[in-house]
């Protein structure tokens, strides 16, 4: 395991991408999602934030994910960046929606609950594009609670 400290650029963008569309939404929140929040499930909470915390921090502090050379292995960085596209393109969707829940927890070309399980996958390719098994733990954790939640909310809404 060859691990590099230091500012990750890549990490910086993806974190943006995913952070700017979740500042929108808190001004923009579905009807009733107060309700629901009520009901999440306290242990995949935790391990949410837990996950939130570690991918953060572990995408910008190394340079493992920053782009060194071009060759096949870039192919993973680039799916990971289309998949934050893709992510973009989820949250255009639901702004021109009538935001409600089942608009949050739509799915987007097949994947269910785009919003969660979209940057999750970024993250997941980016830590292996970064062979860092840091991150790969991080998003790992991150998934369970984030796309749980996600999975449970939708569950409610139906």
């Amino acid at each position: 395991m060859n691990i590099h400290f230091g500012f990750s650029y890549i990490g910086f963008i993806f974190l943006l991408m995913l952070i700017i569309p979740n500042i929108i939404w808190s001004k923009n929140q579905p009807k009733d999602y107060d309700k629901y929040v009520k009901n999440e499930n306290k242990v995949l909470l935790l391990i949410e934030r837990i996950g939130e915390m570690l991918v953060t921090c572990i995408s910008l502090i190394f340079t493992d994910f920053n782009i060194n050379e071009i060759s096949n292995w870039s192919i993973i960085l680039l799916i990971a960046f289309i998949l934050m596209i893709l992510y973009e393109i989820y949250w255009i969707g639901y702004f021109k929606s009538n935001r409600t829940m089942k608009d949050m927890y739509s799915s987007l070309l097949g994947i269910p609950v785009a919003g969660a399980t979209l940057p999750v996958l970024a993250f997941l390719l980016l830590g292996i594009y970064g062979k860092n098994v840091f991150l790969i733990i991080a998003t790992i954790i991150l998934g369970v609670g984030h796309i749980g939640i996600h999975l449970n909310h939708r569950k409610e809404v139906r």
